[in-house]
């Protein structure tokens, strides 16, 4: 029997666009949402699963991102990561029996697109929820489900360039991180891609002029934007639907209908909704239907 966690929609939750301001400072007051662990009951998880595992250690790592306000963001100076992959991963964490804001006991290890497959393969990490784009090359190495969230690709340019949508790219350099899809999709509609390690060094490039556009989720785009409103804007219509999944070692199987467990009872109670309006919400963005799990597939 799963037992359920308490999301309180506390206070403090990622405020986008002033955590966008913020991101310069030496730190936030942004704490993110308080999710309570609960005691495992004994026989919750199959002896020798790697969930069993994790709860009977009280100890996991988790992969997420540091640069993406609203998603995965920590600043200098912030004892926890804040977003809505970060919510999602306080309540998987948390049906665990682990205090998901007891550092001791949960190392939110900082991620970039380019390391999450290898993080997995070589146990660094336990889960990774860090804007991961479900594939099927990348099921291929690693376990993946969800999706816990739906988002599209757009265009980030400074204003008045000539580009207006993902019609105008072709020849044009577009950046984004590397390892990402969103530098695939770019290239199919004729740009030349360029990989950065971070969505900050790729912003920057597009401020000084040196590439032409930025690419990736539309959520991620609009915040970068927040912070150069006189400077940037984010055009065209979204081209790509990504749908953002939890991954997991391909070796542990049983842990994706324990993931897909928990989602879908944050679904059910609210927990789900109270993430998002908590970090992606408060940029003024209507809650949206959370969106239909995959099936895990046959052991």
């Amino acid at each position: 029997m799963r037992i359920p966690t308490r999301f309180k929609a506390a206070t403090a939750a990622l405020l986008l666009a002033g955590s966008l301001a913020a991101c310069g400072d030496a730190g936030s007051d942004d704490e993110g949402s308080d999710v309570e662990a609960e005691e495992v009951e004994e026989g919750k998880f199959e002896e020798g699963s790697k969930m069993a595992e994790l709860a009977e250690a009280g100890k996991i790592t988790v992969g997420v991102k540091y640069d993406q306000p609203g998603l995965g963001f920590k600043g200098a100076t912030d004892e926890l990561p804040s977003g809505f992959d970060v919510e999602i991963a306080k309540l998987l964490v948390a049906d665990l029996g682990i205090d998901p804001e007891d550092t001791s006991a949960v190392d939110y290890k900082m991620t970039i697109s380019d390391n999450r497959e290898p993080f997995l393969q070589s146990g660094e990490v336990d889960l990774v929820l860090a804007s991961y784009s479900m594939t099927p090359e990348r099921q291929q190495v690693v376990g993946q489900t969800g999706p816990y969230m739906v988002t599209g690709q757009q265009l980030l340019v400074k204003k008045g360039s000539d580009i207006t949508g993902v019609e105008d790219l072709k020849g044009k350099e577009v950046c984004s991180v590397t390892g990402s899809t969103s530098l695939e999709n770019v290239e199919a509609e004729g740009a030349k891609p360029r990989g950065f390690e971070t969505y900050s060094e790729c912003r920057d490039q597009v401020l000084d002029g040196t590439v032409d556009a930025m690419t990736t989720d539309g959520s991620i785009l609009l915040g970068y934007a927040a912070l150069n409103p006189d400077e940037l804007e984010v055009v065209g219509e979204e081209f790509s639907e990504e749908r953002i999944g939890v991954g997991y070692p391909k070796e542990n199987p049983e842990m994706c209908e324990w993931i897909n467990g928990v989602i879908e009872e944050s679904i059910e109670n609210g927990d789900w909704a109270a993430a998002f309006e908590s970090t992606l919400g408060k940029s003024g963005a209507e809650t949206p239907e959370p969106p239909a799990l995959d099936e895990c597939p046959a052991a």
